[in-house]
């Protein structure tokens, strides 16, 4: 095994741990560990929300869940001699639930869990369609998924850890704050947000103390969406095996990582569409002295994705077009396309018993495949979800004898203001 050069005590909160990481983008944030070329490490991860998150029949912990202080990430990992310009290799050697604990009231200790965030706490992907709070609990047997919540449904999780990336520098931090807000002077009071400004409340900045820490958690941006250094990319094929080359935008580098994934669609659609976990990841690092230019990647990681996806050889595909629920023609819109098709997978599965909101949830968790399968022919862009039909314990496809209907339990814990 690895060194393990970043411990936590599930015992402890984020904050009162050996070493503290960081949940804001800031290139002033210390390092909490310097590592060379070619080593190869091991690092504890807590589930996004620190343990705000309960393996409960409730859903009131996702209708209050604390945004502000998210993502706990563990990091920052300087790599010597890393320089700005230069790529930075991380090999994802291994990665899991947490380490020997199969049971425990935090994510990663034996389950996890999917919500389905409010409008006006996050909102998701299908937020005008399921505006409240929803949630799917999900038990871990070795590498298998199964929930009392979204029952006749059973899947190997692809894990893999939802953000990983480099520090920007400050001509970096500026750029993403100046557009961010441009943005949201568009439309300073929608709901959801168009974007997440930075926010001083509840900052995690690792060693940084005093009026260091005020400036930093001031200008910092938030973990929320992934950006030119990576960050929050929820890429489900980032798994154990992938290799991944980050552009490097200060000395060191200062890699960090979290937000660990079980499984999770493509697009994670529900906002907190995946698995949610803590656990550890093993990584290798090195560094392609000069190869942002060497390569043209002066911005958004390039990555090999790993071999050790579930293989599943037959699917449903649902389609959708530019065109919303109402009518209305969009030109080549491929998120709503997305949107469509996933939409027309939900009201498929409410066919056999589940309700809607257990389908979203499954969608979000469960390893689909989302594919822009045409994005020319004006004015519809196409786009798919693949369902793989082995995940459920009955037959899915289409039939003369009509849909079987299943027992859809319990059903997924609501809260609603």
């Amino acid at each position: 095994m690895p060194e393990l050069l970043f411990p936590l005590d599930s015992n402890k909160k984020f904050t009162e741990q050996e070493k503290i990481g960081h949940n804001r983008w800031h290139p002033d944030i210390p390092a909490a560990v310097t590592v060379k070329p070619g080593d190869s490490f091991r690092v504890h991860c807590r589930e996004w929300f620190d343990g705000a998150i309960h393996n409960d029949d409730s859903a009131d912990d996702i209708l209050n869940a604390p945004l502000t202080t998210v993502h706990t990430l563990s990091g920052p990992f300087a790599v010597e001699g890393a320089q700005p310009g230069d790529l930075l290799i991380v090999d994802i050697l291994d990665l899991g639930p947490i380490p020997q604990e199969d049971s425990g009231p935090l994510a990663g200790q034996g389950w996890g869990y999917t919500g389905i965030f409010p409008r006006d706490n996050g909102g998701g992907f299908l937020t005008e369609q399921f505006p409240d709070a929803y949630k799917a609990v999900w038990d871990f047997a070795g590498q298998t998924a199964t929930s009392r919540h979204v029952p006749h449904v059973k899947f190997t999780g692809i894990v893999h850890p939802g953000l990983m990336g480099t520090a920007p520098s400050h001509a970096l931090l500026g750029k993403w704050n100046t557009r961010e807000a441009a943005l949201i002077a568009t439309d300073p009071d929608r709901v959801p947000p168009l974007a997440l400004p930075p926010e001083p409340r509840d900052a995690i900045l690792g060693t940084l103390s005093g009026a260091d820490f005020d400036r930093v958690a001031a200008e910092a941006a938030r973990t929320a969406p992934p950006r030119e250094n990576g960050g929050n990319q929820d890429i489900k094929n980032l798994t154990k095996g992938s290799r991944v080359f980050y552009p490097v935008f200060v000395d060191g580098a200062n890699l960090s990582v979290g937000d660990l994934h079980f499984s999770q669609g493509d697009g994670e659609i529900t906002f907190c569409g995946a698995i949610e976990m803590g656990g550890f990841i093993d990584l290798r690092v090195d560094i392609i002295k000069g190869g942002m230019e060497t390569y043209g990647v002066s911005e958004n990681a390039i990555f090999m994705p790993g071999n050790t996806d579930p293989q599943y050889s037959e699917w449903l595909a649902f389609s959708g077009t530019s065109v919303t629920l109402d009518g209305e023609q969009r030109y080549l819109d491929s998120q709503l396309a997305y949107q469509r098709a996933c939409l027309h997978a939900i009201d498929y599965l409410t066919k056999f018993g589940y309700s809607p909101e257990q389908a979203y949830l499954l969608l979000g968790a469960a390893p689909i495949e989302g594919r822009l399968s045409g994005v020319v022919d004006i004015p519809n862009s196409c786009a798919t979800v693949y369902l793989p039909t082995a995940i459920f314990d009955f037959p899915i496809a289409p039939s003369a004898s009509g849909p079987v209907k299943i027992d859809p339990g319990m059903g997924a814990p609501h809260s609603a203001r």
